[in-house]
């Protein structure tokens, strides 16, 4: 068992127990600096925050942590901190909105991964996502195949903006489901497949004017999935 004095060192270490009341006023100051430095940076949500944004976040996480408990860290060099910080995120947010070249340096661009209920691959690779995360986020939003979507795009905050094909045009696409996923042909056996679409890329073809699996000429792979064209139910 740890002696008293173990003890008390454990759970203030040097600091006297008056320090707490310390803490409680810094925590409360620095509390309320971070509200009217989000009140001052604007009304978005999370969601809405661009990486531009989400590195000033984090980076002022240690200015307004330490102040709160660190007793050699002032409250004032941090307001400094966020001041300067803040101001830098409202002139240059302003320069972004004035010119086009600045936002796409610090925001990029919307990517384009689906176009025609087909993956779009150098976005795709561009976007970092695994075929499952995004497979899962449209599954999420009720889509069962490729056919079913005309545009995917995904936003700079990292949101999925999804059009989808009216149900009279909904097409031949690549299933989405994993249990679908599996299901790869092999043999000849697309010979009795309307449709079969490229596991990799949803390109679609023609499955009984084949006479072997060809090579995809999207993405140079040979692995090739029965096409569905169910209608979409919201």
């Amino acid at each position: 068992m740890p002696e008293i004095a173990d003890l008390r060192k454990i759970l203030m270490h040097d600091h006297p127990f008056g320090f707490l009341l310390e803490v409680v006023l810094r925590t409360v100051i620095m509390f309320l600096i971070i509200l009217i430095a989000l009140r001052a940076s604007g009304r978005r949500g999370i969601k809405q925050l661009s990486i531009f944004e989400l590195v000033l976040i984090i980076g002022l996480g240690s200015a307004a942590g330490d102040p709160m408990f660190y007793d050699d860290v002032g409250i004032l060099p941090a307001f400094v901190v966020f001041l300067v910080v803040i101001t830098l995120y409202i002139t240059i947010t302003r320069l972004s909105d004035r010119f086009v070249k600045i936002e796409k340096l610090l925001e990029g661009e919307p990517l384009y991964v689906i176009r025609d209920g087909k993956l779009s691959m150098d976005a795709f690779r561009e976007s970092g996502l695994s075929q499952d995360e995004f497979f899962a986020e449209l599954r999420l939003r009720n889509v069962e195949h490729l056919g079913q979507v005309r545009t995917v795009l995904i936003e700079t905050s990292g949101e999925f903006s999804v059009l989808f094909y009216a149900d009279e045009n909904v097409r031949y696409g690549l299933p989405i489901f994993p249990n679908e996923l599996q299901n790869k042909l092999s043999g000849t056996t697309h010979a009795n497949c309307a449709y079969i679409a490229c596991a990799k890329c949803g390109g679609v073809r023609n499955g009984k004017d084949l006479g072997e699996l060809p090579t995809c000429p999207e993405c140079d792979v040979c692995e090739w999935i029965e096409a569905s064209n169910t209608k979409r139910i919201a």
